[in-house]
């Protein structure tokens, strides 16, 4: 019988020790001298008869012992062999976990690269005066939240996003929400879990009383120091906003350390020209106390100058390289580290997770308009494009099903011989719109990007285990 390896992926660990990632399976397994003969000798066009092969082995035993073992943990397969059938999406309708109400669609900021109100926005309208109503109401919120208890089945708890526009514009339909949420849930015996995206301009002492007084998870959307945040985040008279945020951000985190609240994000919007991914990452934790950073490629069209090119993204992934060594050596102490995408990635590694669909969008994650509209995601809300229903209505079952089957990976073919597809399943619907045109397809633009990260978080991965494997036990939760 003619035997093949399947797509696979090996890497090495601190001290030399080998692994294999199993892409059909999302499986790691380590990789011994017999194993690794194995994953060579059977990892060539067309396969390899395995009689022969084990005829030619010197220690035949152990070589039928080690292929057969490896064809059942689904590493090496019969040549031509169709694929297990995989289900296209789970029982539906498929209950919630988290609805992201985008409270406004105003925003006091004029970001150049704003992907809502800038050069490459899929809204109509006038930078950020936005379209449609520019505020959410009290009973739009209330009907967000009741939708949500009723869309979310036998969850035992939910989470509610607040996004914008600038959200803090509309800090009384946050408040109003949440307050609400908490009368609500009660009934469905829920719990909730609540978070909140701001620019950071408008973190009163009221607003930083209330969001630390009920645990909200926060992100602070800041590019670095001085200089980066001003590049692209001004206001919209054309002055910088790092003077205007960086007290305030001090005042959040010192009010909500003290009060033992949630870990505290910066979230990073790389462009091109931006200062090197270990300097912002330092600044931002060791100068103003952030918890964890995640950094963003930014979303652009073709053309824009802020765009990072396959140069800019060759470049972003040394510097990834660089302060994934930081979080080595953090945790070889077995001690966290707040390099955000990183560890998500080893979480997911560890976990073993096997996307069918690049993230919960459509799936257990909508957003809601200001008027009430339910939109894949937060990106996707006003622009009529990808629209799923309405709180008051409920979901469009028909058009989420049916969009949800056209973004399966196993229907992007240029992900069929990717190595990474079980973690990346061919990116961002948002960003492959503003590609493509088509939210469905694999955004092959960062296709190199993808697996060169997913690569280094694979050796990361293996460099840890190897050395201090406890580390790992704090995915296991």
């Amino acid at each position: 019988m003619q035997l093949q390896t399947v797509l696979h992926r090996r890497f090495r660990g601190e001290r030399g020790a080998e692994f294999v990632y199993v892409a059909s399976s999302a499986a790691i397994l380590g990789v011994d001298a017999a194993t690794g003969a194995v994953v060579d000798a059977f990892a060539v066009p067309g396969g390899r008869d395995q009689d022969a092969w084990i005829a030619d082995q010197a220690d035949r035993e152990l070589a039928e012992s080690t292929l057969h073992d490896l064809v059942d943990l689904g590493v090496v397969r019969p040549v031509g062999e169709s694929p297990a059938p995989r289900a296209t999406l789970p029982p539906m309708p498929f209950p919630l976990a988290t609805l992201v109400l985008n409270v406004t669609n105003k925003c006091n900021l004029t970001c150049t690269y704003c992907y809502e109100y800038g050069e490459d926005r899929l809204t109509a309208g006038d930078g950020s005066k936005g379209t449609g109503k520019p505020k959410m109401d009290d009973d739009t919120a209330r009907q967000s939240i009741d939708f949500l208890m009723r869309s979310s089945g036998d969850r035992p708890q939910v989470s509610i996003t607040f996004f914008g526009g600038e959200t803090l514009l509309n800090f009384p339909a946050i408040r109003v929400a949440t307050e609400y949420a908490e009368e609500t849930a009660k009934s469905f015996k829920k719990r909730v879990h609540y978070s909140l995206t701001t620019n950071a301009t408008l973190l009163t002492d009221e607003v930083v009383d209330f969001l630390t007084k009920h645990r909200f998870g926060i992100t602070i959307s800041i590019d670095g120091d001085q200089q980066d945040q001003d590049r692209h985040r001004k206001f919209q008279k054309g002055v910088g906003s790092f003077d205007v945020i960086e007290p305030r951000i001090r005042h959040l985190l010192v009010t909500n350390k003290e009060r033992k609240g949630r870990s505290i994000g910066a979230r990073v919007t790389l462009t091109s020209g931006a200062a090197p991914v270990p300097h912002t990452y330092r600044f931002l934790t060791q100068e103003l106390g952030f918890d964890e950073v995640g950094f963003a490629p930014v979303t652009a069209g073709l053309g824009r100058d802020y765009a990072l090119g396959e140069k800019g993204y060759q470049k972003l992934l040394r510097e990834f390289g660089e302060l994934a060594e930081d979080y080595v050596a953090a945790a070889l102490r077995n001690e966290t580290h707040g390099f955000a995408n990183l560890g998500d990635l080893l979480r997911e590694l560890h976990q073993g997770v096997n996307k069918a669909h690049p993230c919960g969008a459509g799936l257990g994650l909508l957003g809601v308009s200001t008027e009430g509209e339910l939109g894949l995601c937060h990106r996707f809300v006003e622009s009529k494009s990808h629209s799923v229903g309405t709180v008051t209505t409920g979901i469009d079952e028909a058009t989420r099903t049916a969009f949800l089957t056209q973004a399966h990976i196993d229907n992007k073919t240029d992900c069929t011989q990717c190595f990474a597809r079980p973690l990346c399943a061919g990116g961002c619907y948002h960003e492959a719109h503003v590609r493509y045109g088509d939210a469905t397809v694999a955004n092959l633009h960062y296709c190199e990007w993808i697996r060169g990260f997913i690569d280094l978080g694979l050796r990361t991965y293996g460099r840890i285990l190897e050395a201090n494997p406890k580390f790992f036990a704090r995915f296991e939760s």
